[in-house]
């Protein structure tokens, strides 16, 4: 293929992924009652009392569908986004790396989903928190905006970190890392995870920051097990 002819490619792909994410924000519109009881849960689970959202701007409550549905098809269209990416990217590797696209995508896919969930399990307690750092005076009416920004915010962020195992065995198939390099250097390695999950994390919470830190120490060292597997 010419360089304009993968221009092309890449463009076709790209507008069936947002064809597809734009159908997905549309049907979330479609689902927003459901959407947002699922988004409150945590919230009613950690403060049952007081969980109600409190809107005092009249444009908050269709600014709240509008990012509901944008963030749904964002989320929903992940893995057909990372499917089109591999499958942009497969025709150029070797017979042998070709052989690992599928499984890298299902991973990818895996890994993401199960980000997204552990943040959105992890939420509840993020809120307890939240809610009893402020002391006993208080009475908590969030901003719907700001809560989904926050929740949001944080599943994305677990979601693309949970690709960390991904990208350490690509590196090691690329022979840019070896498994013996990481092995070698797990100490500082772990010391960076602990500093980078500390830093990453919006809510600032320990228990978003154990939830995300303990994960990626143990596919640290996942894929360096699955690194050496391939390379026998």
């Amino acid at each position: 293929m010419t360089l304009a002819q993968h221009f092309g490619e890449a463009r076709n792909r790209f507008l069936i992924c947002l064809a597809i994410s734009s159908a997905l924000a549309v049907a979330s519109f479609v689902f927003y009652p459901q959407l947002l009881s699922l988004l409150q849960h945590p919230y009613c689970q950690a403060d049952p009392h007081h969980c109600h959202f409190l809107v005092t701007n009249p444009l908050d409550g269709i600014t709240l569908r509008v990012k509901i549905s944008f963030f749904g098809g964002l989320l929903f269209g992940g893995p057909f986004w990372l499917w089109h990416a591999w499958r942009f990217v497969t025709p150029g590797l070797k017979a042998r790396e070709r052989r690992y696209a599928l499984p890298f995508v299902l991973g990818s896919v895996v890994f993401f989903s199960a980000g997204v969930v552990v943040a959105y399990l992890v939420f509840k307690k993020t809120i307890e928190f939240l809610v009893a750092i402020g002391g006993n005076s208080l009475t908590t009416y969030y901003n719907p905006n700001q809560y989904l920004t926050l929740f949001v915010l944080m599943m994305l962020l677990f979601g693309l970190t949970f690709e960390f195992p991904v990208v350490l065995v690509a590196l090691e198939l690329a022979r840019v890392l070896t498994p013996a390099q990481l092995l070698r250097h797990w100490r500082y390695s772990t010391i960076a995870i602990v500093v980078f999950s500390g830093a990453i994390t919006p809510s600032s919470d320990p228990f978003s920051m154990f939830a995300l830190m303990i994960p990626l120490v143990v596919f640290y060292f996942l894929a360096i097990g699955i690194g050496k597997l391939l390379g026998r």
